[in-house]
């Protein structure tokens, strides 16, 4: 009887997995146990950390005896002699069993040992090289002194752009290679240390995208506060698309939208948490040497769980011209107020025209006006010189315009509108008239009688029922 009995534990089962009868006696006087295991085509080692080998002996002598004395009582000495022979084959048989399980389940026992540690090797490695690939993609710690060497002691000469809250260096670091660094004011006046913390925050929450400027390194060190990013030789949009020197074509005007709508996308729906920019324009849009659109600037951001519904007020910042009016009113950043700094820049794009220009109209006003007079292609930027498709053109134009939509809830979200942009989904058909902006007065009936002779109330602006105040840029 050749029995097995296979067991993760130390403890035998109580049933078998293999019983079968096999006489050994015709085939076998003496055997050898070991093991044996492979490997498939790779390499291995096999290793026996324990033996434990037992035999028993049958005493014979009392069969013996028997058949010599003929004297047993329950058979004849035929039967005697042919007693002692089934024993013998039996205690052969049982020696066997027990060196063919033993075998069979030390062999079973090194196979799942080696499977379960080479699973734990395989995702060791895995958890190893993820943590590798994060502490690779993390920017690095700088001192201000390698940073002022490569700035060459921030030199008026290396200076690439300025802003409210920083100036930006071209400089050369990491072993010779070309980058942008963004040294904030040591104003403490004006508070420039949440703009710092919240663009180093948020920029280490989205990592890596395609049309997102990818920070390097940073550095907080004698007061003095710096983010170092990669260097994108074409300089920002506004720069390129109202320079005298160089016209965008169409495709490349394309291209430049439907990479921000991307970087907006990743924002706002595919990051871990949701993001809120708060000043997309052109300038904030950095485009490389194949003119793709990387956005920058993440001073004013606001990061929301992506469940909580609720949204304090902040104080109103960004740029006049970009900034949705309900944004303006209530000081509540939205993905839908994102979308509308989206279609500024859109229709900025395609006419080449600013969002607020000197003796001139508003832009959006500018294409409402036009879109009324059914003159809507006639915003087309001339410097094209009819370069273009007269149908894409158009969808692109009152995608714009459906982003700028006064109604929060008839403006599309960013990735509706990149689909828009594609002809993937079809444009939502525009009011014949510009939409009338409708905002619900929080002041209360019987003050608006203050409101009017309230002239000489110092404390009127911080009223409860105010909208906040704001932080606006120019540039």
């Amino acid at each position: 009887m050749i029995s097995v009995w296979v067991s993760y534990f130390a403890n035998k089962p109580l049933l078998p997995i293999l019983s079968a009868h096999i006489d050994l006696s015709k085939h076998m006087e003496s055997m050898y146990v070991g093991f044996s295991a492979a490997n498939g085509n790779g390499s291995a080692m096999h290793v026996i950390y324990d033996w434990e080998f037992k035999t028993w002996e049958i005493d014979f002598s009392f069969v013996n005896k028997v058949e010599e004395e003929g004297d047993c009582v329950f058979c004849t000495q035929e039967e005697q002699v042919s007693n002692g022979e089934n024993n013998k084959r039996k205690k052969k048989m049982e020696i066997a069993i027990v060196e063919i399980t033993f075998a069979s389940s030390l062999l079973i026992v090194i196979v799942v040992g080696y499977i379960i540690w080479r699973l734990w090797k395989v995702k060791k490695l895995r958890r190893d090289k993820k943590r590798r690939i994060e502490l690779e993609n993390l920017p690095a710690k700088l001192y201000l002194s390698e940073i002022k060497k490569g700035t060459n002691g921030f030199s008026k000469n290396r200076i690439i752009g300025e802003g409210t809250s920083a100036t930006i260096y071209k400089g050369i670091l990491f072993h010779e290679q070309v980058v942008a660094v963004k040294r904030f004011n040591n104003d403490c006046k004006n508070n420039l240390l949440k703009p710092f913390t919240t663009e180093f925050a948020t920029m280490v929450q989205t990592l890596k995208h395609k049309n997102l400027v990818q920070l390097l390194g940073w550095c907080c060190e004698n007061n003095e506060l710096i983010l170092v990013y990669e260097f994108l030789p074409n300089g920002s949009l506004d720069e390129v698309l109202h320079s005298s020197k160089f016209v965008l074509t169409w495709e490349q005007r394309l291209n430049i939208v439907l990479g921000i709508a991307s970087c907006l996308t990743y924002l706002h729906e595919e990051c871990n948490k949701q993001i809120i920019h708060r000043d997309v324009k052109t300038r904030n849009v950095m485009l490389d040497s194949d003119f793709t659109p990387k956005l920058c600037d993440f001073g004013f951001a606001e990061v929301y769980d992506k469940d909580s519904k609720s949204r304090k007020p902040t104080i109103p910042a960004g740029t006049m011209g970009y900034l949705a009016p309900e944004y303006i009113y209530t000081g509540i950043p939205t993905v839908k107020s994102d979308v509308y700094s989206f279609g500024v820049v859109v229709l900025e794009v395609v006419s080449g025209r600013r969002p607020v220009e000197e003796h001139r109209n508003c832009l959006v006003d500018w294409m409402w006006s036009l879109l009324e007079a059914g003159k809507l292609i006639e915003a087309v930027d001339p410097r094209m010189m009819g370069k273009y498709s007269m149908t894409d053109m158009e969808r692109m134009l009152k995608v714009g315009l459906c982003c700028v939509h006064f109604d929060t809830n008839k403006r599309p979200n960013i990735r509706e509108a990149a689909m828009m942009l594609t002809g993937e989904t079809l444009v939502p058909v525009l009011p014949a008239k510009r939409p009338v902006v409708m905002l619900q007065t929080a002041l209360p009936r019987p003050s608006k009688k203050i409101l009017i002779n309230s002239e000489a109330d110092d404390n009127f602006s911080e009223c409860f029922w105010s909208s906040p105040r704001t932080q606006f840029s120019e540039d």
